[in-house]
Order: structure tokens, then sequence, then C-alpha cells
């Protein structure tokens, strides 16, 4: 068995101790050396304050997993390829897709692995989904997003600022399947963006994409949450719940498993795959469908949100 790679995690928030962490410690590619944070630790792992503290002291740690926010991010980033070492981005890869085309650049002139993740498309039924798609001519297709930010992000008042995307942080996750289950490319035609009136961001967005394909995104839906794709074809009806992790084809099972805890492992395991290739992987199309929802959508304001 390949040895462990030394891994810094730096952002030591809600995700970072629900997924990174506990998908670090199961994984056998992988050894948490230490965690850059302001206010975070893990227990009995080595802890800095900042990045650059960390990159002069640990010149051991080849790859650093960057967890934090993305306005922050690129500078974190960039300051780890400079110092030779691969990176790994949670998702949204950053705030602008020109700071990620800069890492991009900046990897390959170095040498060195960027991974772009995206959790969602770790999904245990993604992949059968993808391929149940292949050669078919979809329809229509209709994402239905809907969950309670006070649950996902309490308190997180940056998901609300410029940068932090609002809504579309839980809703690129539903475009990221999008864009890697459908057999043909699609683009945003219109949208409508709910916007609270004491907030930067998006609550609540409706798109209309080409190919007959819609999204509804809502960050207000309390109980119960939905993370449901629909895709209808002539040759029968697929549909994605849980996320991506529970596949149906026609009404029936048929696939996945009903639990959200397989898709970090399997980041954490492309990373080490990737590292040890010597490959990058950077897909930025969800984050495009996102740039242009902000950009083409119609701005609707609504009643003011307090967390």
């Amino acid at each position: 068995m390949a040895h462990k790679m030394k891994v810094a995690l730096v952002g030591i928030g809600k995700i970072a101790v629900d997924q990174h962490v506990p998908a670090i410690d199961a994984s056998p590619d992988w050894d948490l050396a230490c965690t850059v944070s302001r206010k975070g630790h893990v227990d009995e792992v080595q802890a800095f304050a900042g990045i650059d503290e960390m990159l002069a002291a640990r010149p051991d740690v080849g790859v650093v997993s960057l967890a934090l926010p993305p306005v922050p991010r690129f500078a974190y980033a960039e300051a780890a390829l400079k110092a030779g070492r691969h990176v790994m981005l949670e998702k949204p890869p950053g705030a602008t897709l020109a700071e990620i085309h800069a890492l991009q650049a900046l990897a390959a002139d170095r040498g060195l692995t960027l991974y772009a993740t995206w959790h969602s498309r770790m999904a245990h039924a993604v992949a059968a989904a993808k391929a149940w798609l292949h050669g078919k001519v979809v329809s229509r297709a209709h994402i239905t997003w809907r969950e309670d930010v006070r649950k996902w992000h309490p308190g997180q008042d940056w998901v609300f600022e410029p940068g932090g995307m609002g809504v579309f942080d839980p809703g690129i996750n539903a475009l990221s399947i999008l864009t890697e289950i459908l057999p043909a490319p699609v683009h945003l035609q219109s949208a409508e963006l709910e916007f609270p009136a004491n907030r930067q961001t998006p609550i609540a967005a409706r798109l209309v994409f080409s190919g007959g394909v819609t999204a509804d995104f809502d960050w207000r839906q309390e109980g119960p949450q939905t993370w449901d794709i629909a895709v209808e074809t002539p040759e029968g009806r697929l549909d994605l719940r849980m996320g991506g992790n529970v596949l149906e084809i026609d009404g029936r099972p048929a696939g996945g498993a009903n639990t959200i805890m397989g898709e970090y492992p399997a980041l954490y395991a492309r990373m080490a795959a990737l590292v040890r290739a010597g490959e990058s992987e950077v897909d930025l199309a969800p984050m495009v469908h996102v740039a242009d929802a902000l950009t083409l959508g119609r701005r609707v304001v609504v009643e003011a949100f307090d967390f």
C-alpha cells in the first residue's frame, strides 16, 4: 500500500468538522498533519493561525486542502502553490472565475496538482444516472433544491455577503450534478433571484436553461430538505433524490444509498490519485451557470432575513 501523504486542512468550520476531518481520518491515503484556522482546531493535531506560518514551519506537508469561505480562498491557494504545495479547493472553487484561471495557470507553471472539488458529483447515484442518460435525448429536466440555511449555515453571515453566493452555495451542488449527467450541455436563458431586503446575495432563485431544463432553489425550507433532480426522456424518467445519492427510473428504485457521507471520502481518494499521477482537475461549468444567473437574473426584493 502507498504511504500516507501529509495534508494541511485550512478553515476549521462546520464543513471541515462534519466532512473533511472524518474523511481524512478514515482515508488510507492521508494523514492530517496540521490545521490552519483563526478559531477552530482539531484535537491532537498541530494548529496554526496563519497560512504563511504553516508553510514555513511544515515543509514536509505537501498538500493543502482549503475549506474556508470562497472570498479569502484565492490568497491561501496562491500562497500554497507558490510554496510548492498541491491544492484541493472546497466548492465553489473561488469567488470569481478569473481567480481560478489564475490558479490553474500557476499550478501548471509549477507542475502542481490543483483539484476543484464538487462533492455532490461523488454522491452514490450520480455515475449510474450519467450512464443511464448517455446517448439519450432529454425532453425536460427540473431541479428542486430547497433547504434550511439556518440548519446548514447557522449564524454564518458571510453566505449573504458579496462573494458568499447565497442560495447558490447549495444550488451549485445541484448544478455540479446537472453538468455531470446531462448528455449535452445547456446554457442559461433567464433567471429570477430573490434578495432579502437586508442582504447582498439571493435567498431563492428560479432558473430557465436551454433544452427544457429548469431549476428552483430556495434557502427557506424548514423540516425535511429537498434535493431532487428529475429528467424526462422518450425512453423514461430518471429521478435523483437525496442530493444525487438515490436513483429511481420510472418511479422504481434503481440504485444508490440513502446517505450523504460517502462524498468527501471519494473526493480525498480522487485527490490522492491526482497527486500521484501529477494531474489537475478543474471543471468550472457549475460556477459558470451561477455567474450567468447573477449576470442575467432579474432581481426581486423580498422580506428581510436574519438568523
